[in-house]
């Protein structure tokens, strides 16, 4: 306890020391501010003062300090922090000032004594000088300090380029002068408007536009790019990366707009640049009333909800206020991990997470039949398409029959509504976990035909940052040094962020009526020795000097490009621009029913080939 209340006696002791010094010095900013007025009215000549205006000073003095001090507190010129201190502490100075100022012949009259008329503009001024000296000169100190030469031996201090000279701009400029913790200090700003160009933001020069990155960054020996414009779309955003990742510096980036309007734009909101800022597309916007508006007070079920997709739609579907979150997926430790984040940021939801497979018909009935859910995303598959060519009957099993039992349960126990998640390599499949994909497109079709249940399936393609996914993989051949090994160098992909491809089945859920297979239009594919290529420069390294790319031929299964609509398929757009709806491929549901069956006993037998019985359900399936 006594350790305790020193403690807190030495937290109040530093303050009451800076505003006792405060107060010492406006004690003698006043006295000195009345000399220099006279001083100054009769030409600089003291000899020349009325021994009157001398004794007059004097008179008043006692009550001008009682009346100045007064006044400072009440504009908070003993409570503000200095160090720190803007235009706003500025403003109440002056205001503060000014009134006691303006006050000086009240209080002659008062004490009944007589100043030059002069007398309180040349106060007014003195004091203002004498005040605000004292009280911003820690400041002025701390920004000399900062400015200092670039090679001033200032120990490890990284010099920094800012893009972007607006607001946000200027706030973490701000940021970093007046920061003891950030051992940083900003050399130059770029920006593209040319009527900044040799002018100065907060004493630092503008130097230019994107052109001149490459130069700045040697002449002013560039550590690390910070980007400060928020208001910018993605589109806009690419090439000013794509100068900048050449530069070798570390880059940081804000990550959006909202962060002016809140006003909370600062270093600790930067962020790393990362791959998806280089896809030059910007997000997928859905209607978030929408989604709330079928999400809120309903009983939802995932399945896969620890895997990379299956987690991000529990994330979103817990912030839209569910009636109840169950949570199934075979691998406890992704079940945990979910389970643990969720409980953290939302205290308040009712949420079951339970372990179990989805191959196994008990247990998905008994799930259904005690939770009752009224919306299904069926997320849980095998998707790795090297490793399913070596397991194919597995790839079946999980992929295509399991999610005819979560199918046949959602209508069983009446499930309002049943999103698949599927993939683009369900068009035209080159692979099993395709083809199973595929089948799995054909069984809600076939489902929805027969039940009230609503049945739709999502299609995207290759997930940013998945479980399994190649920017894992890159980065780990990056942090032990290369080779990043890539199939080939014509190999194209179409790219999502995991939270767009969520954004995509929870808005597919809102639009579904049933039967559809929604698409999403990605824009254009990227190839993946780029997308290699942009990773290493983002890491800091010179591609084929310090990390190389090899190239290692296509692995089994893998085509080329991936496809997101089959020849047969028309399109049709939906109210999001971003999103479509394929038309249904018409097939024969009796001979269907029984090609199912045939790969059924095929596939849990373990005898003949399954690709066979999978191409006579997929005739687009192809294989070697």
């Amino acid at each position: 306890m006594k350790k305790s209340n020193q403690w807190k006696m030495g937290i109040l002791k530093v303050p009451v020391t800076r505003v006792a010094l405060l107060v010492v010095s406006d004690l003698f900013a006043i006295l000195l501010s009345e000399a220099l007025s006279l001083y100054v009215r009769y030409d600089f000549r003291f000899m020349d003062v009325d021994r009157a205006f001398w004794e007059a000073i004097l008179t008043i003095y006692p009550l001008n300090v009682l009346l100045t001090l007064l006044l400072f507190h009440l504009f908070k010129l003993y409570n503000s922090v200095w160090r720190y201190a803007s235009d706003t502490e500025l403003v109440n100075n002056g205001i503060a000032v000014f009134v006691c100022a303006v006050l000086q012949p009240a209080l002659c009259w008062i004490m009944g004594v007589r100043l030059p008329v002069s007398f309180p503009f040349y106060y007014c001024f003195f004091l203002l000088l004498f005040t605000c000296g004292v009280r911003f000169s820690y400041r002025i100190l701390r920004v000399l300090q900062k400015r200092r030469p670039l090679h001033s031996g200032r120990g490890n201090c990284v010099n920094c380029m800012i893009i972007g000279a607006g607001a946000a701009g200027n706030a973490i400029l701000k940021e970093i002068e007046s920061s003891d913790y950030l051992n940083m200090r900003v050399a130059c700003v770029i920006d593209d408007n040319p009527g900044c160009h040799g002018k100065y933001l907060r004493g630092v020069p503008i130097v230019g536009g994107r052109d001149s990155i490459p130069d700045q960054v040697g002449k002013y020996s560039i550590d690390e790019i910070i980007i400060a414009i928020p208001s910018a779309s993605r589109q806009k955003i690419k090439p000013i990366l794509e100068i900048c990742k050449e530069t070798g510096c570390r880059m940081r980036i804000l990550p959006g707009m909202y962060q002016l309007i809140n006003g909370d734009v600062n270093v600790s909101q930067l962020r790393e640049v990362q791959i998806e800022d280089l896809l030059g597309r910007d997000p997928i916007e859905v209607n978030v009333d929408e989604i709330i508006g079928y999400v809120r007070g309903k009983v939802i079920l995932v399945t896969g909800g620890g895997g990379s997709i299956g987690s991000e739609l529990c994330r979103q579907i817990a912030a839209h206020g569910p009636k109840q979150l169950i949570i199934l997926d075979i691998y406890e430790n992704n079940a945990y991990e979910i389970q643990q984040e969720l409980l953290r940021d939302y205290p308040e939801l009712d949420m079951a997470v339970l372990i179990g497979s989805v191959r196994n018909t008990a247990r998905v009935e008994e799930i259904f039949k005690t939770y009752r859910p009224e919306i299904v995303y069926h997320a849980a598959a095998h998707k790795h398409v090297p490793l399913m060519e070596d397991s194919p009957n597995e790839a079946v099993k999980n992929n295509v029959f399991g999610t005819l039992k979560v199918a046949l349960a959602a209508d069983r126990f009446g499930t309002r509504r049943f999103v698949l998640i599927s993939t683009d390599k369900a068009v035209n499949p080159t692979n099993v976990m395709g083809a199973s994909k595929r089948i799995c497109e054909m069984i809600i079709q076939n489902l929805n035909r027969k039940s009230k249940t609503e049945y739709v399936a999502v299609r995207f393609g290759n997930v940013l940052g998945s479980n399994g996914s190649v920017i894992p993989l890159f980065k780990k051949q990056i942090a032990e040094g290369g080779p990043v090994t890539v199939t080939s160098p014509d190999i194209i992909r179409y790219f999502m962020t995991i939270p767009e491809a969520v954004s995509l089945v929870l808005q597919a859920g809102a639009y579904a009526k049933g039967g559809e297979i929604f698409v999403l239009d990605m824009g254009e594919p990227m190839k993946i020795v780029d997308l290699a290529t942009n990773l290493i420069k983002l890491s800091g390294y010179r591609v084929g000097e310090d990390i190389k790319i090899e190239f290692i031929g296509l692995r089994p299964g893998e085509k080329m490009y991936e496809e997101l609509l089959m020849n047969e398929e028309g399109l049709r757009e939906t109210a999001n621009k971003m999103i479509y709806i394929g038309r249904p491929i018409e097939y024969d549901e009796e001979i269907f029913e029984r090609q199912l069956e045939k790969l059924r006993e095929v596939s849990r037998n373990e005898e003949g080939d399954v690709r066979e019985v999978i191409r006579e359900i997929v005739p687009t399936y192809h294989y070697e």
